[in-house]
């Protein structure tokens, strides 16, 4: 059943993203327009969620008029040593969003006030145990940037604008549910940049349907897993799905990640705070997860989801020290430098837990090439640890019409064999890309969990057939295509033919008849 006032709601909130896209077109880039907003989102948000905090304590203990952004700075440093403890940050009461919204049409320094403000956030965690998550998170909200105009009064005219633009976005109250409506919006503010901003692509953004249909395979029969891992988790909305799908109590000790770009992986770190996980749930570490793994620590993970960028450079056998790493030296070989797919693979499945799940998404290439490449899927193979080959729709994925597929991996297989699904019809077109629907999710599900040959749809393959097959674990070697060409009866068709000529006769020794009359009558 759908929520008619939920719905509402989220649509009134999609509308004044994009009345304030519309505002400040031209003047602002539409990938940094949306770094200003996500800034500004992400300040609105941890100073109603402190205030919040603070606010329910004072009321627990007796003081029901209490309002901390109504208090004096200097009464509320007294607060700041527990206050970071508890939520991992501190905000004065005159840094707060809605205070400094309320004076800023006047402060002829926003700009000013607001880099105080966020160099102030970032510094209240210095020390802690938090303070990882929190440093350079606003490193991406550059207000004395020309980009907001060539003059210092032209910028803070915009800031102004985004401060009200993001004061007047409609998130509801906090007991009705506000975490999913700050999520929505950057949801829809990386949806509508990530489809038309070449530098996004597939890289910053995994659309919500795959992402579930990612997560739902890695927990299928299960209501928790201890820890969920992404080695290139992007803006972290693969990790989320977890929290949606489970709900984040259910996923005990926390969500991991790890990202290259710097850019994403500050937003993604917003996501996590967007969406209510607190700074000791969460770990996401930046660098080059093949090279720089950040995670050794907290390895195995139960549950392991990723869309890696497709067919990337990397050091490969060019560092002598890779084919000793524990990730790789596995399979006796590292993947081509020029394609870095199934060395994600290998990682995400050194760090799999033995009763865990991982669920990747890989450019096609790399289920069928020779060299290299086909050494390591005959590791995977040979020691069962392939579960499952889903081949996916075209164009799913922003920035690439490339028919992608699923890898499913585990350590804990009893059957010697490989599941194979043909997904590649499963969704539906909206404008110009295709889409999962729930029904085609539940499809691919349903054909998973049930492991059963099913005609032009699943395939159960004993693995020494894949040996035969030179390893090749691509799913139209194994899945029959249905022929949907129609069928032609060639014996009705050829007297269809011949009656066809026949009248063909008839009519014209009818017509020359006609003419011959006609002269006749001359």
């Amino acid at each position: 059943m759908i929520d008619n006032r939920k719905e509402q709601e989220r649509d009134e909130l999609h509308r004044t993203i994009w009345h304030m896209a519309n505002d400040l077109r031209g003047s602002v880039d539409g990938w940094d327009f949306k770094q200003y907003v996500l800034g500004m989102l992400f300040y609105r948000y941890i100073s109603e969620n402190f205030v919040k905090f603070v606010n329910a304590g004072e009321v627990e203990a007796g003081n029901k008029d209490f309002d901390y952004a109504k208090l004096e700075d200097e009464a509320a440093e007294e607060a700041r040593e527990d206050l970071v403890q508890s939520k991992g940050y501190f905000i004065l009461p005159s840094q707060l969003f809605c205070n400094v919204k309320e004076k800023a049409q006047n402060n002829e320094n926003l700009n000013e006030t607001l880099e105080s403000v966020f160099r102030n956030i970032e510094g209240s965690a210095q020390g802690h145990d938090s303070e990882d998550d929190f440093k350079g998170l606003f490193d991406d909200i550059d207000v004395n940037s020309n980009k907001l105009g060539g003059t210092v009064a032209k910028r803070n005219e915009k800031l102004v604008r985004l401060l009200n633009g993001v004061a007047d976005m409609k998130l509801g109250d906090y007991q009705d549910n506000t975490i999913d409506a700050f999520g929505d919006a950057y949801e829809f503010l990386m949806g509508m940049y990530a489809s038309n901003a070449g530098k996004s692509g597939g890289e910053y953004y995994t659309p919500q349907e795959v992402s579930e249909l990612l997560t739902r395979i890695t927990v299928l029969g299960k209501k928790e897993v201890n820890k969920v891992y992404d080695p290139a988790c992007g803006s972290g909305s693969l990790l989320l799905k977890f929290a949606k799908v489970l709900g984040k109590e259910n996923v005990r000790q926390g969500f991991f990640g790890q990202e290259i770009n710097i850019t994403t992986y500050n937003l993604c770190r917003i996501n996590m705070f967007l969406h209510d996980i607190g700074y000791e749930k969460f770990s996401i570490g930046h660098g080059d997860t093949l090279t720089e793994p950040l995670h050794w620590d907290d390895e195995p993970f139960e549950a392991i989801v990723s869309n890696p960028p497709y067919s990337i450079k990397w050091e490969g056998d060019d560092n002598p020290i890779l084919i000793n790493d524990e990730r790789f030296s596995p399979a006796g070989v590292l993947a081509p430098k020029s394609k870095a797919d199934l060395a994600f693979i290998m990682h995400s499945l050194s760090w799999l837990a033995t009763n865990g799940t991982a669920a990747i998404v890989c450019f096609p290439g790399v289920m069928y090439r020779g060299g290299a490449e086909q050494k390591i899927r005959k590791y995977l193979v040979d020691n069962n640890y392939v579960e499952c080959v889903i081949q996916l729709p075209g164009n799913l994925f922003f920035g690439t019409s490339i028919a992608t597929c699923i890898i499913v991996l585990k350590k804990n297989k009893v059957e010697n064999s490989t599941l194979f699904i043909d997904a590649s019809k499963e969704c539906v077109k909206i404008t110009n890309n295709n889409k999962l629907t729930e029904e085609n999710i539940q499809n691919i599900l349903a054909a998973y969990e049930k492991r059963e040959n099913k005609q032009f749809y699943a395939a159960v393959v004993a693995n020494d057939k894949i040996i035969e097959n030179s390893y090749n674990l691509s799913v139209s070697s194994y899945v029959e295509q249905e022929d949907t060409r129609e069928k032609i009866d060639i014996v009705k068709l050829n007297m269809e033919i011949k009656e066809i000529v026949a009248r063909e006769e008839q009519l014209r020794a009818e017509i020359d008849k006609i003419i011959a009359e006609i002269e006749v009558g001359k």
